[in-house]
C-alpha cells in the first residue's frame, strides 16, 4: 500500500505506448473502487484496463488479443488477486508467446499472510523489483494493517476487503507486530 505500484504500472505502459508499442493492462474485476476496468493512481493518473476474474483463462484472453493485434507487454494491477493457475498461465505468456508480463501487487494481507497470487509470483517470477513504501517511523514499510472506522487494528476477517487509505495503513514489520500483536517496538 502507498508505494506507487499503480503509478509505476501506468508509467511502464506509457513508456511502451510512447514508442509505438501495444500494451494490455489487466485489472481484477473485484477492485471497482474507481469504476470497472480502471487502473487509478493516488497521484491522479489513470488508464482503462480489461478486467479479469478468478475464473478467467488469462492465457486464452491474452493470446486472443495478441492474435488480433501484436502485444508488446501485459501489465497486471493488483496481482495479489491472481490464482495459482493464473500465475502459471502468465508464465506461459512469457515463455510461449514471448510477451513480457509486469505484475504489480502486494506480498501479504492485513494479517501478514501471503496472498495466493503473490506467493506464486514470488516463487515463479524471473525478476522481482520491490517498490518501497514508508512506515510512519520512516522505516521501509513491508506490512499493512486493516483498520476499522475508528482507526483500531482489525485482526480477523476476510482476506480480501477492497479499500484504500481509509481502511489500510502501511507499516514496517516492527510497527505491524506492535499494532497487530501488541508487541513492543524499539522504533
Amino acid at each position: 500500500m502507498n508505494a506507487g505500484k499503480s503509478t509505476a504500472l501506468l508509467q511502464a505502459s506509457y513508456n511502451y505506448v510512447e514508442r509505438g508499442m501495444r500494451t494490455l493492462v489487466l485489472a481484477p474485476s473485484l477492485d471497482n473502487r474507481y469504476g470497472q476496468g480502471k487502473v487509478t493512481s493516488r497521484i491522479g493518473i489513470d488508464a482503462n484496463a480489461e478486467t479479469f476474474s478468478r475464473d478467467d483463462d488469462l492465457l486464452a484472453m491474452i493470446a486472443n488479443r495478441h492474435d488480433s493485434e501484436t502485444l508488446d507487454c501485459v501489465l497486471i494491477d493488483e496481482a495479489q488477486f491472481l490464482t495459482r493457475e493464473q500465475v502459471f498461465t502468465l508464465c506461459r505468456v512469457c515463455d510461449e508467446l514471448g510477451i513480457p508480463v509486469l505484475a504489480y501487487g502486494l506480498r501479504t494481507d492485513f494479517q501478514g499472510e501471503p496472498f495466493e497470487g503473490s506467493k506464486y509470483l514470488l516463487a515463479w517470477s524471473d525478476n522481482l523489483n520491490e517498490i518501497k513504501a514508508i512506515c510512519h517511523c520512516g522505516a521501509k514499510a513491508t506490512m499493512v494493517v486493516r483498520q476499522d472506522e475508528h482507526g483500531a487494528t482489525v485482526t480477523d476477517g476476510s482476506q480480501v476487503e477492497i479499500g484504500g487509505n481509509d481502511r489500510y495503513v502501511s507499516l514496517c514489520r516492527a510497527h505491524f507486530n506492535e499494532s497487530f500483536y501488541g508487541l513492543k517496538s524499539r522504533r
